[in-house]
């Protein structure tokens, strides 16, 4: 589960679920959960994998940060900034922010703009190895204009301004406290990195690297009655299935997180009544990428799967389309994800804002695609596989090695010798598959096949995996087949509306564009092909109230309590 970036979206400035009427301040005692991924660190800027970041947000915070609606709202902010408030430069390359008044470190210092400040100087020296540098990768100056004031100016105008500290990635830290650890010091700060001070609900008592934290309530908390626990108890390490257990059916715990278990074993184990299940959906789309050069392995090796050469099978729209007509996406959920899988005809299935919810594809149509076939020259052959201008309708279709990817192999392969294609499968070693190692002719990025399947990390900001799909990111011999536009696609049009998107801040405008851009990829092109849109399972304890599941790295625990 890769790291969440946050988006341009505002408007959520409601606190994620509304204060639950019980008693205040630590009251209800202690609080057990289960990462069967134990946190190394309690310093974000040196490692960001979720893993880190969500024990981390409970003790520090960013600005803002993002609801399970990808909405905006504001943590040490005092509201968002935008262009109409005057917080956002009208050429879009600086942001004010104003923190909130009278807030307080758990060590009862003041929260001032120069911590923000400190912080942003922290992750960009270029000495400190900072896990979150991306974020400030356009950032070209940040400053204190007062105390509660702080202006982050970019190198340029930016469609998207709400990038460094609105995500539990990049949040502030100390000033004070990590003074000594700029640059090649960063890791060397152990009590720092371990036992960072904070703004959150809770402050770290104990902690014990890839093994257990233990929190305690900040007496200095912004919000006099909570967090309703006095104490958070983290355990980590163990398998999945362990602490699965522990929640659902021993009930020795009360959270559990990321369950990467069949949804049937997931099911049998919540029967023991004493958890729930649930189910987080973020962006993680499972689709086929169509290759459109040609993988041919007659062709040289600096011209295969390159410009050189159209897909001589797939360069036609109409095929790509029968293609995904001849999918039931409703088995494949019902054969792999079950209740952690929606069917899906996006690339961009949420925030729910951008999603273009597009159902064209839902429902199977094997005798539509049998007709575009049919005009597009393919006429079946003796032994039901189609032909054209004497050669065969065959496609070589891989993925990484993962049972339900091999089950969804074979699933689509039936569907498609229906329509008179046929499909040869073959499965790579996820370590070779998703390498970017040049040498090897196995890699999703080389591509040589016609048809591949994967989920792409999912990110709250659209512009990211869209910006990934324009021609300049296409695979080659020249680039080290590095690059992200796997599909070859390469369209003008599509990239001046990239161009577009990243320059435009306004919401309903950026939404329009996601939603333009999203239906070239599908239901224009079918050079991307969405099967599943893929959520994460949590277990939570049936005495556990409060809690709100987010894709998008925001966590309420200070609105937790223990059900009466």
């Amino acid at each position: 589960m890769s790291r969440l970036r946050s988006f341009l979206v505002v408007g959520g400035l409601a606190a994620l679920v509304a204060t639950p009427a019980v008693a205040g301040r630590g009251t209800d005692g202690t609080v057990n959960l289960l990462f069967w991924q134990a946190a190394s660190t309690m310093n974000p800027y040196l490692a960001n994998a979720p893993k880190e970041l969500l024990p981390i947000s409970l003790v520090l915070e960013p600005l803002a940060g993002v609801d399970p609606d990808g909405k905006l709202f504001p943590q040490l902010a005092a509201h968002i900034p935008t262009v109409e408030n005057g917080g956002i430069s009208k050429d879009l390359k600086s942001i004010t922010w104003k923190l909130k008044p009278s807030l307080k470190w758990s060590d009862g210092s003041p929260v001032t703009a120069k911590d923000v400040v400190f912080t942003a100087n922290y992750c960009m020296d270029p000495k400190g190895g900072c896990a979150e540098l991306s974020d400030f990768q356009n950032v070209a100056k940040v400053e204190d204009i007062d105390d509660l004031t702080v202006k982050i100016i970019f190198d340029h105008p930016m469609g998207n301004l709400y990038v460094p500290f609105v995500n539990s990635g990049t949040p502030i830290v100390q000033a004070a406290q990590f003074a000594n650890c700029l640059g090649e010091k960063a890791p060397t700060c152990t009590e720092a990195n371990f036992n960072p001070i904070g703004t959150g609900p809770f402050v770290v008592t104990n902690f014990k690297p890839n093994d257990s934290i233990r929190l305690k309530a900040n007496p200095n908390y912004r919000d006099p009655d909570k967090p309703h626990f006095a104490e958070v108890n983290i355990k980590g390490g163990g398998d999945v299935q362990t602490a699965a257990l522990a929640v659902l059916q021993t009930g020795e715990y009360d959270y559990a997180w990321n369950l990467q278990l069949a949804p049937d074993v997931l099911k049998k184990m919540e029967k023991a009544g004493k958890g729930r299940l649930l189910v987080e959906f973020g962006a993680a789309v499972e689709g086929l990428r169509m290759n459109m050069t040609d993988p041919s392995s007659n062709l040289p090796p600096d011209e295969r799967s390159t410009a050189k050469h159209a897909n001589p099978i797939l360069s036609d729209v109409r095929v790509r389309k029968a293609l995904s007509m001849a999918i039931d996406r409703a088995t494949l959920i019902m054969i792999g994800y079950a209740f952690m899988g929606r069917p899906t005809c996006d690339m961009i299935p949420a925030p729910a804002k951008f999603a273009a919810e597009n159902t064209n594809c839902l429902a199977q149509d094997i005798t539509g695609a049998k007709k575009l076939l049919d005009e597009a020259g393919w006429k079946l052959g003796p032994n039901g596989i189609r032909e054209k201008d004497g050669k065969k309708l065959k496609l070589l279709f891989t993925t990484s090695t993962n049972a339900v990817r091999q089950q969804f192999q074979e699933m689509i392969k039936q569907w498609w010798r229906e329509i008179g294609v046929d499909t040869e499968l073959r499965n790579i070693n996820a370590s070779v598959f998703f390498s970017t190692d040049p040498g090897s002719p196995d890699t999703l990025y080389k591509f040589y096949a016609d048809v591949t399947m994967f989920a792409p990390g999912g990110s709250i900001d659209p512009a990211t995996y869209l910006t990934s799909r324009t021609c300049d990111k296409v695979p080659s011999p020249a680039t080290q087949w590095q690059g992200t536009n796997i599909t070859r696609y390469c369209d003008k049009n599509y990239d001046a509306l990239v161009a577009e998107l990243n320059g435009t801040a306004n919401l309903e405008k950026r939404s329009e564009i996601v939603k333009k851009l999203n239906n070239i990829l599908t239901v224009d092109s079918y050079v991307i092909v969405p099967l599943v849109w893929r959520g994460v399972a949590t277990a939570v304890s049936n005495t556990l109230g409060g809690v709100v599941v987010n894709s998008w790295g925001a966590w309420n625990v200070q609105d937790w309590h223990r059900n009466k």
